[in-house]
């Protein structure tokens, strides 16, 4: 008759395992709260998802040994699907909070600014095309980072600035660009260091 092993040794046997079930529904609960926001935006939401991805960052740090497979693939992909789609109302809110909305939407996804002209002030939208640029940049940081190459971060950002640089006239239109890109990347960095973490 096979004696049962000792309890702390099938312990330490599912621990590891576990911490990565833990990682995987901890993205996965971030991912539901953004998911959520981006049907009604509330902000207790985006503060929620932060703090998942938070809580994520801290139990992928503790494992000793790397991940099985099936838990790199599906931490992957839920990191992924929650750098593309987060990092929007993550932006929408830090913008919100910098600039006290101060700056008014426009409904091409655009802002409104101030213009000078001989007939004298008027309205213009610069910045169009935020959302789908901004699902774009995310999907492209978070993937060349996943993939290992952090050059391309430099790539992408150059490519970003060029496009945008003659809408960069007025103040409001660069401190809006500079937050919400920032915002934008650094939350698609840290869900690919999620994955870099996993990795190994």
């Amino acid at each position: 008759m096979t004696s049962q092993p000792p309890i702390p040794a099938v312990f330490a046997q599912v621990a590891p395992h576990a911490l990565w079930v833990l990682a995987l529904l901890l993205l996965v609960a971030a991912l539901g709260c953004i998911v959520a926001t981006l049907r009604t935006p509330r902000r207790p939401l985006v503060y929620c998802a932060a703090a998942l991805l938070a809580a994520t960052v801290i139990v992928v740090l503790i494992p000793a040994q790397h991940a099985p497979f099936v838990f790199r693939l599906l931490i992957g992909i839920a990191a992924l699907a929650l750098a593309v789609l987060g990092g929007g109302p993550a932006a929408q809110l830090t913008l919100a909070l910098a600039t006290r909305n101060t700056t008014r939407p426009s409904p091409h996804d655009g802002i409104l600014v101030r213009a000078l002209t001989p007939e004298g002030e008027t309205t213009r939208e610069v910045l169009r095309g935020g959302t789908t640029i901004g699902l774009l940049e995310r999907l492209a940081a978070a993937g060349t980072l996943m993939a290992g190459f952090p050059e391309g971060l430099a790539v992408l950002i150059a490519i970003k600035g060029v496009g945008r640089f003659t809408e960069l006239e007025q103040a409001e239109a660069r401190e809006r660009f500079i937050i919400g890109t920032l915002a934008s990347i650094i939350w698609a960095c840290v869900c690919a260091g999620v994955f870099r973490l996993v990795a190994g």
